[in-house]
């Protein structure tokens, strides 16, 4: 693997950090707090955000009271302790009883189905996006280094693969990486600009699910493709298409997520099924280094699989969007 990719590990690292400890000055959710009979604390909330988005002062904010939750307090899997700060063994006991109570709410009837689901898709998509996304670098070095020893000779990533298990002048690791691996990296990671203007367009047109089954089904065939891709510029093309494709599934699957649990389980539903796809993203990791020398259309083959069974379950998802499933 490439330097780079390494670096662009830690580096996602340290903003996953940084922004976990920024998201400590954001003031908790209104509704969350409704829905907890914090009706006071929510009132605070709400007029702050009036305060900043309008530049007045909080006395000219029109709303004084508002009317708790008719919902009840007290959920299935829920104890209660959402408020309450840790601050000694007892309260992180509590906290740990109400996550695993959470967590069994969310395999039991009504929520088992949308849970095995979303767990799925998220194993699905995840693998094939950050496998794909990390291992691109590599490949682009690969061709990189082939189109100099043979220029003008086309050749698929296999092709290039074997040579390179095959021809020792390729697996030297002290050798420098060429610039143009980075402008096509930097190249991909722009592909993901037009979908993100459209899926917001065109969403309460053509639907949530939509937008899920045709990203998905559309990016398996592009990952079919770089099998037959015969140069570094087909590559990225095909590159760019596929981190579009994928990247918009993966926003639009969160916003399925919100609607098809409740307030309370919605965090802990998003956190299980990226759980799922973190684990897979690591084992499509493994798998991938371990088969692209050997036989590299066989982890083609799984992980276009895996796209085209990520598309199959949004589609036997619920309908969502107008009406809440919540």
């Amino acid at each position: 693997m490439l330097d780079g990719t390494l670096l662009d590990f830690w580096n996602n690292i340290a903003a996953g950090i940084l922004l976990g400890l920024w998201l400590f000055a954001f003031p908790e959710s209104p509704k969350f707090l409704l829905e907890h009979g914090e009706s006071e604390k929510a009132l605070e909330v709400l007029a702050l955000i009036y305060v900043k988005n309008t530049g007045q002062s909080r006395s000219n904010y029109p709303c004084t009271t508002l009317r708790e939750s008719i919902r009840p307090l007290q959920r299935d899997g829920e104890t209660n302790i959402q408020n309450q700060r840790i601050g000694n063994f007892t309260e992180l006991k509590n906290l740990s009883v109400e996550i695993w109570d959470q967590t069994k709410t969310l395999y039991k009837h009504p929520y088992l189905k949308n849970s095995v689901i979303t767990c799925a898709i998220q194993f699905c998509l995840t693998t094939s996006y950050y496998t794909l996304m990390v291992w691109f670098p590599e490949i682009f070095q690969r061709y990189d280094d082939y189109e100099k020893v043979h220029p003008g000779i086309p050749a698929s990533v296999c092709d290039i693969s074997s040579i390179v298990t095959s021809n020792t002048t390729f697996v030297d690791c002290e050798s420098e990486i060429d610039h143009t691996v980075f402008f096509h990296t930097f190249i991909i990671g722009l592909a993901c600009i037009p979908t993100s203007f459209w899926l917001p367009l065109c969403v309460h047109k053509l639907g949530i699910k939509f937008f899920l089954v045709f990203s998905l089904t559309a990016a398996g065939f592009v990952t079919l493709g770089f099998y037959f891709a015969r140069s570094s510029f087909e590559n990225l093309i095909l590159s760019c298409i596929f981190e579009a494709l994928t990247s918009l599934s993966i926003s639009t699957l969160y916003c399925v997520l919100v609607d098809l649990f409740p307030t309370n389980l919605r965090v802990m539903a998003a956190a299980m099924s990226m759980t799922f796809g973190r684990g897979g993203a690591l084992l499509g990791n493994l798998i991938f280094g371990l088969l692209i020398d050997l036989n590299c259309i066989i982890p083609i083959i799984i992980f276009s699989g895996m796209l085209f069974a990520s598309a199959f379950l949004c589609w036997i998802l619920p309908t969502t969007g107008a009406d809440a499933l919540n």
